[in-house]
Parts: structure tokens; sequence; C-alpha cells
């Protein structure tokens, strides 16, 4: 492995993780069941993410900890890709899809896409007297 692309490892080794798990629980659910299971770990991840940077403003503050976030968002990540994996996508179509993306998000930005909805305005009255400060 040590020859792959670390996109590619990462696919490799939650493929093989998955697989060991199915096979170890005797796990058969449909495609629809394994992306809804899937699906909800990712946003249980993702509220493991908002617990560690404090987002209930009602408690009290804590120190925080980078290395508990990054834990939690490779956890995501291991979700994340078990339903790239499951949808028939790997590591170069995953790659190949975000560039395409990007470079559409970015046209949109810029007023090149034919998508409407994300031109920028320009700041006006109160905006633009918040923005001075």
């Amino acid at each position: 492995m040590e020859n792959m692309d670390r996109l590619d490892v990462i696919f490799a080794l939650q493929k093989s993780l998955d697989e060991d798990i199915m096979k170890r629980r005797n796990l058969n659910y449909s495609y629809e069941e394994w992306m809804q299971k899937d699906a909800l770990a990712c946003i249980e991840e993702i509220m493991e993410v908002l617990n560690e940077v404090q987002y209930k403003w009602w408690k009290n503050k804590k120190p925080q900890d980078e290395k508990a976030i990054q834990e939690e968002l490779v956890d995501v990540l291991h979700f994340f890709v078990s339903m790239c994996i499951r949808s028939g996508m790997d590591g170069t179509a995953l790659y190949e899809g975000y560039i395409a993306k990007n470079r559409e998000n970015f046209d949109r930005q810029y007023g090149r896409s034919q998508k409407q909805g994300y031109e920028v305005k320009e700041v006006v009255g109160e905006e633009a007297a918040d923005k001075e400060v």
C-alpha cells in the first residue's frame, strides 16, 4: 500500500473494515438501509464535532481539545468513505467529482455558471456600515 495514492489507501482500508464487520457480525442490509445507517452515523459523528467545539451557548466554556476534534473528523470520514464505496465510487471517482464540483463552485461565485442565485451583491446601507467598522 505504500506506493498507493493516499486516497486510494483510505478507500482500500475502509472497504476491508466494512467487509470484515459485515462478515463477523453477519450483517446483510439492503443498499438503502446501509446508506441510511452510514448517513445517520455520519450525522452522529458531526454532532460529536459540534459538541467538541461547544456549540451549546448555554453551557460553560471548556478548553478546546484539537486532538478530539480531529478524531471526530476522522470518524466522519470513515462513514463518508463507506457511503462512497457503497455508491460505486473509488478514490479516483471521488477526486474527479470533487475537482469538477470545486470548479463549478468557483464558477458560480464569479457568475460563470448557468446556475442562478450565487451572484455577489454589492453591500449597501446598514451592511456597508457594519463592514467599515
